[in-house]
């Protein structure tokens, strides 16, 4: 298959997406003052929801991230409450589809907690989760929601696995054990009936996540996958990696064959990492590279060419990571059809970038807004585990788009920790094989210390008590009369 270099000439030609173009917040309507972490994990350290903007922040012992609310724009105070509970560096946060003060996150303490955020934001630091989830004997590097499942979580950790949460009952219920080095990325199809990832291990996987069961599996050689994304109900896949030569590329995969890519295209000589970010509403992919200040955009299509250049958004500022607004809290007004929000680290900046389709009419825009992904999900925990399947609920922009959730999470009151999933016990003592590890080990051990000794005072202070409880029943002034009365009357028999 022949490698064709892309042109950045756009090809003109009839499409409502040709002339969009991206529009930087004014200065007073961006976040300063955020110390972004400067971890090299290669997340995007940013998510946000039409309510609250989450940010992994550096710190000192242990991890923490701030959550604003998205309307507080300006500097952030250096003593601005922070969400810390994690023992170690967070690697991943994401908020939960359905609930906007619901969100999870997971570190080097091998944990993933789930978190709720009061209607107003954080007015003190927040150290005490809704959830504890432990299940990975290693970090775990990368968490992702249920597209349309309530309570549905996915960890993936540096042991290689995959564990599928039911926050329902706060426990793992399924374990995927078919990758063979560090999962790099997960994605769902539109309904979530399908999970693609790419690993370490140089191989591109579509799973069908209940059964763990590989449906698909790409040995890929002259492509190295780093990235993957399901590009919505097109049954198509897109990877970004790097080419043999070390060039960025990106490759179109049909779904149901990975044995070859139906396009790969060359992007540039760079280094850093392509996020590939996909709107299903508008068939539009954006490109962002790690370090990079520049944002490329392109059409999608089923036909030939398949992926159509329209612009590049260019900035001076590299971005360390991409936050995205979801469809519900964009400015329809302003014709506004994605915004990302960008972590400039050196400056301690999130900058809100809108990518706008120009148009003059001030009229509600239907077609450049069709129904899309709503808050209310489509099916429960149990219904998705037992096998069934169902599209997302849709909502119009138009109308309901501002309508309250009224979902409420509740969680599970959890005994003990970690479980047992597939007959694996998954707290066995693993050796650890990192400095976090260790002291992750290190932190659990006194904890459990304290509990045990917290759990002897107690027995102590009981047995006290029993004691003086005995103490007081023998010299009861009654015992002693019984006592008395019981002597004398055995004397009087004897007599």
């Amino acid at each position: 298959m022949t490698v064709t270099k892309m042109s950045w000439r756009p090809t003109y030609r009839s499409s409502k997406f040709r002339n969009v173009y991206g529009k930087v917040a004014n200065r007073e309507h961006c976040f300063e003052g955020i110390p972004i972490t400067k971890n090299v994990h290669d997340n995007h350290f940013c998510a946000v929801n039409a309510r609250f903007l989450a940010i992994v922040t550096e710190s000192a012992g242990g991890g923490s991230f701030v959550v604003i609310p998205v309307t507080q724009f300006g500097r952030i105070d250096p003593h601005y409450p922070k969400v810390c509970g994690h023992q170690g560096k967070v690697l991943d946060i994401k908020w939960n589809p359905f609930h906007d003060n619901i969100i999870a996150s997971c570190s080097e303490d091998s944990s993933v907690r789930i978190w709720e955020i009061p209607d107003g934001g954080l007015r003190r630091s927040l150290t005490e989760s809704v959830l504890e989830l432990y299940g990975h004997s290693r970090r775990v590097g990368l968490i992702e929601w249920h597209p349309t499942t309530s309570g549905i979580l996915f960890s993936a950790g540096y042991d290689y696995k995959i564990l599928i949460w039911n926050l329902e009952i706060g426990e793992p219920v399924k374990m995927i054990d078919c990758h063979t080095d560090v999962i790099l990325c997960m994605s769902f199809n539109t309904e979530g009936s399908l999970l693609a990832t790419s690993c370490k291990d140089k191989k591109l996987r579509v799973i069908e996540p209940r059964s763990g069961k590989v449906l698909q599996e790409a040995n890929v050689k002259n492509h190295k996958v780093n990235r993957v994304v399901f590009l919505g109900n097109m049954k198509r896949l897109l990877t970004t990696g790097v080419s043999r030569w070390n060039t960025r590329q990106i490759a179109l995969w049909d779904q149901e064959d990975l044995s070859m890519p139906i396009i790969e295209e060359e992007i540039d000589g760079l280094s850093g990492l392509l996020f590939p970010f996909y709107d299903a509403d508008t068939h539009m992919l954006y490109l962002a590279g790690k370090g990079d200040g520049n944002i490329r955009y392109y059409e999608i299509t089923l036909e030939k060419p398949y992926l159509q250049y329209l612009m590049e958004f260019r900035s001076p500022a590299p971005q360390k990571g991409l936050g995205v607004m979801p469809k519900h809290g964009l400015d329809v007004g302003a014709c506004e059809v994605f915004r990302f929000y960008k972590l400039v680290t050196l400056k301690g900046l999130i900058e809100p970038i809108s990518m706008i389709v120009p148009r003059r009419s001030e009229t509600y825009q239907e077609d450049i807004y069709p129904m899309t992904p709503g808050t209310e999900p489509a099916l429960s925990a149990d219904e998705w585990l037992s096998g069934i399947n169902r599209g997302p609920v849709l909502m119009s922009l138009k109308e309901g788009y501002n309508r309250p959730n009224k979902l409420v999470f509740k969680a599970p009151v959890k005994e003990k920790k970690g479980g047992v999933v597939n007959g694996i016990d998954l707290l066995e003592n693993v050796p650890p094989r990192t400095e976090n590890e260790l002291l992750r080990m290190f932190f659990r051990q006194q904890e459990e210390l304290r509990r045990l000794k917290d759990e002897l005072t107690q027995k102590d202070i009981k047995i006290r008590q029993l004691e003086l409880e005995l103490n007081n029943i023998r010299n009861s002034p009654n015992i002693n009369n019984n006592n008395n009365s019981n002597s004398s009357s055995s004397n009087g028999s004897s007599i």
